[in-house]
């Protein structure tokens, strides 16, 4: 076996169009790169080409931080396993009946399927009251009587849902325990033991969810173990979490529902790391992949995480999650001109197969990134995994499925396609943005993905943001993110008590015991911690209202004064209203408890060596570009720019995992840890 090499470290991203990694070696600097096309049918044989495609040794490596869409994508597909639910008489249909809400704002329509469907929805007679005490007793026998139903179906999973849960739990621990007598398996999922929360139909959801998802995980993360054991890995695993944490993948499959959402929240936490090493503390985070755009909003340098992420309509999933929102825009989203004649981008992709038709791959629909290639923004010798591209192929097909029916020639058919799909995502942006209290115009655009760059100054002009910071690897940024991130458990408990009734000695002691069962889980893990941070909020209301506000607290031992004051000034900066004579009312009490690692010098991204004297050395052709019109631009390879470079545009700058452009007039500089600083031109 090879000898093994301090702290060498994997961090490896699956995406719905690629697979990115990047190995670094803090002791010896060493910096291992990989994109591959992702397998989507099984995303194991991804991530394996993508450590053979870096040249990874895995015998020699410490560790493997792993970012997966496997439970993303089986919930937006519903690709589930079969899973039952037993719950308290008289409330099998909360899943169903949900919130009065409606898909759409205007008309009645649309359509809702709960992930459990009606006749694997059992009832048993139990009854908790809203403070705990018992009214009904547990029915023993229907709940063994229940679940054998639900093996006879064929359930994989089995969710344990009784009203009032949160308040006492002990009929649903009985019930789990009386239930794990007899399922064949261990995916038994208590809505509690997930979600401490009060209200059930988000509690029954998010617990649906992470059962449905269970067996799933639990497969793959097997199946990916065994291939990496097989190939010499003997190093833990841990997966990405979409708290942006990590948990052992051991343990990963216990609560699945939290792996949702972990890919995009891999890229929040690299852009937080890079902001915070370079100075630059608020951020939006502009990830533009190949099938779909996320965006979120980083204050301080904390990302922003929230309990009341919905993925889809009526699919909450109350776990704490990095508020990440996504629009159907990215490199290979498909353009066309609909029946009323208007062109549309989006949100169909062409994926990774076959691909934009600039991939050579089969691929006939025009998409975003032919777009940029009839533009001259890319350059078709060194599109990734390009097997045989033709320019004039991609010309024919922008004029025939969108020139003609639009009246433009390709270019401007191209340019229009540009256009819209920045709109798109500029609306994205402004929907996180503003619908947190946030003006764009005191943030800076963090963009990253395969394609992000491209687009970046665009959409910082039209939103007036005035600076875009462009990480060393934007293109694998995700994977970077895997590197950095830190274990992480999050922990929620309803209170659900007026300021002017609550003791805040209770308050004191729910923090307390987050905190140690936190504390308690990172210590399981085989990963050592730097340091243990904790994070405390709670969610707050007046009295009356529905919707909560999450409010950070810099201690735990806080008094109902103090919160009030906290909340009024929270809610003054999300609504500008002042209500002083309403009182609040105390939700939720939130605790996180980080487990930091230790420090890496993103700079080392670049090779040192590399760089060239000065900004002429690094350019490496010229060509035409279409920004309103053509402009005869300089290319530049980034690798190759000095420490301190500096230059104005228009220009194109390529690297190995993406391509920026540079709006005329913009100002760009690098900084000491490698990343591009850009100043648009207004």
């Amino acid at each position: 076996m090879a000898e093994k090499s301090a702290g060498a470290v994997v961090g490896v991203d699956v995406g719905g169009t690629f697979t990115d990694l990047v190995e670094l070696d803090p002791a010896t600097g060493r910096v291992r790169l990989a994109k591959v096309p992702s397998t989507l049918d099984n995303q194991a044989f991804g991530v394996l080409n993508a450590l053979r495609a870096a040249g990874c040794d895995l015998p020699a490596l410490d560790l493997i931080v792993h970012g997966t869409t496997t439970t993303t994508n089986a919930v937006l597909e519903r690709k589930l396993a079969k899973t039952g639910l037993i719950t308290t008489e008289g409330f099998r249909d909360v899943l169903e009946l949900g919130r009065r809400t409606r898909p759409q704002a205007y008309g009645m329509k649309g359509e809702f399927r709960p992930l459990i469907p009606r006749d694997l929805r059992l009832e048993v007679s139990e009854r908790m009251d809203a403070a705990g005490e018992v009214l009904t007793p547990l029915d023993e026998a229907a709940v063994r009587a229940a679940g054998e139903t639900l093996i006879a179906q064929g359930c994989e999973a089995v969710v344990v849902h009784f009203l009032h849960a949160y308040a006492n739990p002990a009929h649903e621990l009985r019930a789990a325990e009386i239930l794990r007598a007899i399922w064949p398996n261990d995916h038994i999922t208590m809505g509690h033991a997930l979600l401490s929360e009060s209200r059930e139909f988000e509690r029954g959801v998010t617990a649906a969810v992470n059962a449905s998802v269970q067996p799933l995980i639990a497969r793959y993360i097997r199946r990916l173990t065994a291939e990496l054991s097989n190939a010499g890995y003997d190093g833990e695993v841990l997966v990405m979490n979409g708290n942006g944490g990590m948990v052992s993948a051991a343990r990963v499959a216990e609560e699945a529902a939290k792996t949702v959402m972990s890919g995009p929240a891999s890229g929040v936490m690299a852009a937080a790391y890079t902001g915070r090493q370079a100075g630059i503390a608020n951020l939006i985070t502009y990830d533009m992949g190949g099938t779909s755009t996320d965006v979120a909003l980083i204050r301080g340098a904390e990302p922003t995480v929230s309990n009341e992420i919905e993925i889809e309509y009526a699919m909450p999933i109350h776990v704490p999650m990095v508020d990440v929102r996504t629009v159907g825009a990215g490199g290979g989203s498909i353009a066309r001109v609909n029946p009323a004649g208007l062109l549309e981008v989006g949100p169909e992709s062409a994926g990774a197969t076959p691909g934009p038709i600039c991939y050579g791959r089969g691929g006939t629909e025009p998409t975003i990134s032919d777009a940029n290639m009839l533009l001259g923004r890319l350059d078709p010798a060194r599109l990734a995994s390009v097997e045989g591209t033709s320019l004039e192929a991609v010309r024919a097909v922008f004029e025939e499925k969108l020139g003609t029916p639009l009246g433009l020639d390709a270019t401007h058919a191209a340019a229009a396609v540009i256009r819209i799909a920045n709109l798109k995502m500029a609306g994205a942006i402004r929907m996180v943005s503003l619908s947190l209290g946030a003006d764009p115009r005191d943030f800076a655009l963090f963009a990253f993905g395969g394609a992000g760059p491209l687009h970046a100054s665009a959409l910082a002009k039209e939103l007036g943001i005035p600076r875009v910071l462009v990480p060393c690897r934007p293109g694998i940024t995700n994977a970077i993110g895997c590197l950095v991130a830190d274990l992480r458990h999050d922990f929620v408990q309803t209170l659900n008590t007026p300021l002017a009734r609550l003791d805040p000695a209770r308050l004191h002691a729910v923090f307390a015991a987050q905190t140690a069962e936190g504390e308690a889980l990172i210590a399981r893990e085989n990963i050592e911690a730097a340091a243990i941070r904790r994070l405390y909020s709670v969610d707050m209301q007046f009295i009356g209202q529905t919707h909560l506000l999450r409010v950070p607290l810099d201690r735990p031992d806080v008094d109902t004064d103090t919160l009030q004051r906290l909340f009024e000034e929270a809610y003054f900066r999300r609504f500008r209203v002042e209500l002083p004579e309403i009182r609040a009312n105390l939700v939720n009490a939130n605790c996180s408890v980080i487990g930091t690692r230790p420090e890496i010098d993103l700079a080392t991204l670049i090779a040192q060596e590399e760089r060239k004297a000065t900004v002429h050395e690094a350019q490496i052709t010229r060509r035409p570009v279409f920004f309103h019109d053509w402009h005869e631009t300089p290319v530049y390879w980034r690798d190759h720019l000095p420490a301190d470079a500096r230059l104005t545009g228009p220009a194109v700058i390529q690297q190995m995992d993406t391509t920026i452009l540079i709006e005329p007039g913009d100002r760009v500089t690098t900084d000491a840890g490698g990343n591009l600083i850009v100043e648009v031109a207004r």
